[in-house]
């Protein structure tokens, strides 16, 4: 079905609808015990393709300033966000050469978890995190941050200010813009002639084939192939240089960028996962139609899997107060009655209430006070870093359920 919704990469009304996720509320937008009592606003959440350029995006944008001004997710709660961080950041200043006269900027900073990793190595560094709370955090933490949205007029304004940039760096930032075109814009400003602009997205493919669907929700408007990337990059005078898959979020890609004139040559990786993608048939709509309804299976599944074992007597809770559990959650209909409360270790997080479900979120030590028979993995993607924290709970019967792509116990 046409939306007639225009294409935030290509502009072209030309997108289609391949999976619906109902109406839901925004993924972040953990409640107090005030607001219990107040309805909450709740977007379609339909994912959609266009057939001209390849992006999967979301068709409904809700404004940025609701999304991200007082933002409660901090990168440094999670060990391995933290581990993955100091490698990438080791990484370019190796492959970089970086050098106390070098400037890396990255947009959406977060609290500071990856910069501080240059400013250690004496290398200036500045963060653009539009979020006012963790801009502060950060920059207390002595990674100088503006609390702004990265767009052409700020690349503009940096440039003017002699402050380009030797590496732009962009994780998981891609997929919440909207104006995708300004974005670039600004990286091909603010970038040095023979800079690299280095972004970490999920890859589309791994979202298809791990039926990973709880991923999908209103701050994630894109959901990114490489053919989608290249097609932007050339739009604004830069191109691929490289490309690297990753396991982290559950599959996600790692691509540089430089400008189109830049001396440094294209790596083989860039073309060879092109040809994947061709070969995958990236721009038609096969592989999105068969995972819409493996979608569907899984919810089937796990509402199943779930009820069964309440019938049994099992007392149930879940771990991670993520977006994508706000996704599942909700699309699911898994309320208070199938679990009895969600354990989180962002200190920001407890004392509030999952969006739309409205199931307390308590401190990760209730699960061993409380001692749940099964508790359901709703941040799957830290699996292994979780299970290891757990030790405690599983020595003393606790099971966990990782949800995707199916039901299962460890």
């Amino acid at each position: 079905m046409t939306t007639g919704h225009t294409c935030r990469s290509c502009g072209k009304q030309n997108l289609q609808v391949v999976l619906s996720l109902g109406k839901t509320p925004l993924a972040n937008s953990y409640l107090t015990p005030a607001q219990l009592t107040r309805p909450e606003p709740v977007y379609p959440l339909d994912l959609a393709f266009c057939p001209d350029c390849t992006l999967v995006q979301i068709t409904e944008i809700v404004p940025p300033e609701i999304l991200f001004r007082e933002y409660l997710y901090f990168s440094s709660t999670s060990a391995a966000m933290l581990a993955h961080a100091q490698d990438s950041a080791a990484k370019l200043i190796a492959t970089r050469q970086l050098t106390p006269q070098s400037l890396v900027i990255e947009i959406a900073s977060n609290d500071g978890y990856l910069l501080k990793n240059f400013v250690a190595a004496g290398i200036p560094v500045l963060g653009i995190e539009p979020a006012t709370n963790i801009a502060q955090v950060a920059t207390e933490r002595g990674v100088p941050t503006l609390a702004e949205f990265f767009g052409e007029p700020l690349a503009r304004k940096l440039r003017n200010e002699r402050r380009q940039a030797d590496v732009i760096i962009g994780n998981n930032v891609l997929a919440h813009v909207a104006d995708l075109n300004g974005l670039m814009r600004g990286v091909a400003l603010l970038l040095k002639d023979e800079g690299v602009a280095q972004f970490e997205v999920p890859y589309l493919k791994d979202l298809i084939d791990r039926v990973e669907f709880d991923t999908i929700y209103h701050e994630h408007l894109c959901y990114f192939s490489l053919t989608a990337l290249d097609r932007l990059s050339q739009r604004h005078g830069l191109r691929l240089l490289d490309v690297e898959r990753l396991p982290i979020h559950g599959g996600s890609l790692r691509v540089q960028f430089v400008h189109s004139e830049s001396h440094q040559r294209t790596r083989e990786s860039v073309p060879l996962l092109l040809r994947e993608e061709t070969a995958w048939r990236v721009n038609r709509l096969d592989s999105l139609a068969d995972f819409a309804r493996r979608v569907e299976q899984l919810r089937a599944q796990l509402v199943r899997f779930l009820a069964d074992l309440r019938h049994q007597g099992k007392r149930l809770a879940a771990y991670g107060a993520a977006a994508k559990g706000s996704t599942l959650l909700n699309y699911c209909g898994i309320s208070r009655e199938t679990i009895e409360f969600v354990v989180d270790r962002s200190p920001h997080k407890q004392g509030r209430y999952m969006p739309g479900v409205r199931i307390p979120i308590l401190a990760p030590d209730q699960l061993l006070a409380q001692m749940p028979d099964h508790t359901l993995l709703l941040t799957w993607n830290f699996a292994d870093e979780i299970l290891q924290q757990q030790a405690a709970y599983r020595q003393r019967g606790g099971k966990f359920i990782i949800p995707v792509p199916e039901p299962r116990v460890v």
